[in-house]
């Protein structure tokens, strides 16, 4: 009888062992479907957040946190009362989620979504939305600068030329406003100009096929392009020796950006003040430098000075016949080039913008020329070669 016990315990454990290691076999590898769900709620690129009924957080993840929906281990008050009105008209409710005071480098303009989720649970999916703010108050000021600084010469054209109407017979007086059309007819073509080369920089229409540049070559043309004007401010603008170096770029691009530099340091210099161009290669970029002793920029300035339009000293620039936009294109030319424009400037003492470039790869390992420069493919001529044809 204890016999027959024992082996009834035995098939019955037998059984029980099997049918586990069956159940065992059948649970599938790997993560569960609500570890999977878990995972892609903390990998979102948005803030998601799970109340109850009660405005209590069930569940979120880091984005939230960042996006300011939870602080402190709490809800947004905003999200919370939109919860609430979820959860009694049980219908998807959009709620601004911007933060209410600046703190910092944070998200500026945050979109909350809440839908009801059942049982009194409603999600909140929080959504950046700052950087198209930022683009659309960059467009914003665009068109309304645009709109001033083409409004400015076209109506002291209108004006000056109702003043050449009324004075047609004097000669003087034709002359004398007639210089003055004609100046502010040239700073409306140099506006127009500079707006349509800054468009394209920007743009999606991409850069000419670049070709290897002599440095040298595009400081001789840029200083051709100051010469008069350093000359009528009786500014000595200075280069050192020639160097050598070379760079992969588009040729007119890079004359316009170092030429925007120089013309910049004449016009923001007292006469009889010295402005130099430097060049040097330093860790694989050509650096080419312009420095003046004008009358330099203040420090709060200095980080604004590339935005399009900005004036440090808007009396000077309108003075001068600046249009804002030239530190904007030198920016963008050395950025299209893979490389950046430094400043270095203290008021009273003077200024330094420098353009750093990658050196162009063929070149030997000092970034000159190599010694037969019959290999480098479709070298640009001098600018003797190319004046033309600016």
């Amino acid at each position: 009888m204890a016999v027959g016990c024992l082996l009834v315990g035995a098939i019955a454990g037998s059984l029980i062992s099997q049918g586990r290691r069956r159940r065992v076999a059948r649970r599938p590898a790997g993560p569960t479907v609500a570890e999977l769900l878990l995972r892609l709620v903390r990998s979102s690129d948005n803030g998601v957040l799970v109340l109850n009924r009660f405005g209590d957080m069930v569940l979120h993840n880091n984005r939230a946190e960042a996006l300011g929906l939870v602080r402190d281990n709490r809800a947004d008050p905003r999200a919370r009362k939109a919860s609430e009105q979820v959860v009694e008209t049980d219908e998807d409710v959009e709620v601004d989620l911007s933060p209410l005071e600046a703190r910092g480098r944070q998200p500026e303009a945050v979109v909350g979504h809440v839908r009801p989720l059942g049982d009194g649970f409603t999600v909140v999916e929080a959504v950046d939305h700052s950087e198209a703010a930022r683009l659309e108050a960059v467009r914003r000021d665009f068109v309304a600068n645009v709109s001033h600084e083409l409004k400015t010469p076209v109506g002291a054209i209108a004006l000056l030329t109702e003043a050449v109407l009324d004075a047609a017979d004097d000669v003087d007086e034709v002359r004398r406003f007639g210089g003055k059309i004609l100046h502010e007819s040239t700073r409306l073509g140099t506006l127009v100009t500079e707006l349509i080369a800054l468009s394209r920089l920007q743009g999606a229409e991409r850069l000419p096929d670049l070709n290897v540049v002599e440095v040298d070559a595009v400081v001789r043309e840029a200083l051709g392009r100051t010469k008069l004007s350093a000359e009528s401010a009786d500014i000595q603008v200075t280069a050192d020796a020639p160097s050598g170096l070379l760079i992969e770029g588009d040729r007119t691009l890079l004359v316009t950006a170092l030429s925007n530099l120089l013309e910049n340091a004449v016009a923001y210099s007292p006469a009889g003040s010295p402005v130099s161009v430097s060049r040097r290669l330093v860790d694989g970029k050509v650096e080419i430098a312009v420095t003046d002793r004008g009358i330099g920029i203040a420090e709060e300035d200095q980080q604004r000075v590339f935005e399009r339009f900005y004036r440090a000293d808007k009396a000077r620039s309108r003075a001068t016949g600046g249009t804002g936009l030239g530190l904007a294109i030198v920016k963008h030319v050395a950025a299209n080039h893979g490389g950046e424009v430094k400043l270095w400037s203290m008021p009273g003492t003077g200024s330094t913008f420098t353009l750093r470039l990658p050196v162009y790869k063929g070149a030997s390992s000092n970034g000159s020329a190599p010694e037969n420069p019959e290999r480098i493919p479709r070298l640009v001529a001098t600018s003797q070669e190319q004046g033309g044809k600016q």
